[in-house]
């Protein structure tokens, strides 16, 4: 999978990933974007590690299962280190 490819997977995964987690998130959809990005390399490094499968092909199922896994992950650690932060 190409560069644009693999942003635009992020960037639909971590958009999914918004959707999915309940409440407010803090930052903005520029920032759940970009950890959707982010979210969408540990997913594929994370598939390589525990299951020898990472982000293979666009159309993939697996590749956008471990894309939007990655990118909860992600958002989760990020709300918790905002979310913490903003309460000390």
């Amino acid at each position: 999978m190409g560069i644009i490819g693999f942003i635009v997977l992020g960037l639909i995964a971590g958009a999914i990933a918004r959707l999915i987690l309940p409440g407010k998130q803090p930052g903005g959809w520029l920032v759940t974007l970009i950890l959707g990005v982010i979210g969408a390399i540990l997913g594929g490094w994370l598939g390589s590690v525990l299951f020898n499968r990472g982000l293979e092909e666009f159309f993939s199922i697996q590749t956008w299962l471990l894309a939007i896994a990655g990118s909860i992950v992600v958002l989760l650690i990020y709300s918790a280190i905002v979310g913490r932060r903003s309460h000390a």
